[in-house]
């Protein structure tokens, strides 16, 4: 193992920037020469390397983003796309790979390793839904922006004696809506793990509004619906006695400054993937479960949903959020 090359690919996610950072100090600290894959598999695909040291990462600890850019490439499935991908790691003369990202890029890196390339992946996605870890790169500080954000919503609700709608990211996931409900004393999530009840929503309102609660604040993940329809359904037939607004908090979500949680998370991930191929691991993805690193092999995480955690679900019924009926099959 005498080159590495790194990449970022899907969605960004604050934290990747320290991840890349840490990659490149402990892959020189080794004696291995670093390469940076900018705008991930397609950059992959044309060839757009760029040799990194540690001037290039001096700094990257503390900004959001990533300073290699991320795409999508959705031809990446298609083995032809993968077997040039391979040839321009052999022209760089490539001996291991690491890739930053969520479920479909985990996907493409578990491609490229069935053809004998050694791969190690990084859980680089806020959404939180992969299989196998406790936590993602950038989970933390997307969490921490929604908060901030929907406290400040709070204060106009309060003002005027309103019901906001918040509509967050997440995927097919529930999370960023779950987590956010309980750490910001909202009142309802709306999550694709749970099946909506409009009519219990409603009593929910009326009751706070009858108790003369000056706010309230609704959840919706981007997995149910958005938020829009999701007004349209609470309002119809004059249910709601309070004034209902809406606010999507869209893509600020993804654009915070990795918080201290993330930029340590990212620099032992990315450590850890280092070490592994040094070592003569691959096909696998750096996790951590209860608090410690491991390695995870793609087949074992990858085609898997990843459940809510079972005491958060039970702490959101017994503080009184509203969640749903029943947990889909």
């Amino acid at each position: 193992m005498k080159r590495i090359a790194v990449m970022t690919s899907g969605g960004d996610s604050p934290g990747m920037n320290p991840a890349v950072r840490s990659i490149t100090r402990a892959g020189l600290h080794k004696g291995l020469e670093i390469f940076g894959i900018r705008s991930g598999y397609q950059g992959l695909v044309d060839g757009d390397l760029i040799p990194l040291d540690s001037h290039s990462v001096s700094g990257r600890i503390r900004d959001a983003g990533t300073f290699l850019q991320t795409s999508r490439c959705p031809e990446f499935v298609k083995p032809e796309v993968q077997l040039r991908a391979l040839k321009v790691l052999e022209q760089h003369r490539i001996d291991g790979l690491v890739v930053i990202g969520g479920d479909g890029s985990l996907k493409g890196a578990r491609a490229l390793h069935s053809y004998g390339l050694p791969v190690i992946g990084l859980p680089g996605t806020i959404d939180n839904d992969l299989f196998g870890t406790d936590m993602g790169i950038g989970v933390d500080t997307a969490l921490n922006t929604i908060i901030s954000l929907v406290d400040m919503i709070r204060a106009t609700a309060a003002s005027h004696r309103r019901c906001f709608v918040v509509e967050v990211m997440g995927r097919g996931s529930g999370y960023l809506g779950l987590m956010t409900t309980i750490s910001t004393g909202s009142q309802v999530a709306v999550i694709p793990e749970f099946r909506m009840n409009i009519d219990s929503i409603v009593e929910v309102l009326d009751s706070r509004s009858n108790a003369n609660h000056n706010a309230s604040v609704i959840i919706v993940a981007e997995g149910v619906c958005q938020g829009a329809e999701f007004m349209q359904r609470l309002t119809e037939n004059g249910k709601v006695k309070q004034e209902v607004r809406l606010t999507v908090l869209g893509h600020v979500q993804r654009g915070g400054t990795p918080t201290h949680y993330d930029r340590l998370l990212a620099s032992r991930m990315g450590e850890m993937a280092v070490l592994a191929l040094i070592s003569g691991e691959k096909g696998s993805m750096v996790a951590t479960v209860n608090g410690k690193m491991q390695l995870r092999d793609f087949d074992e995480i990858l085609d898997r949903r990843k459940a809510l955690p079972g005491d958060a679900i039970r702490l959101a019924r017994n503080i009184g959020i509203e969640i749903g009926d029943v947990v889909e099959s």
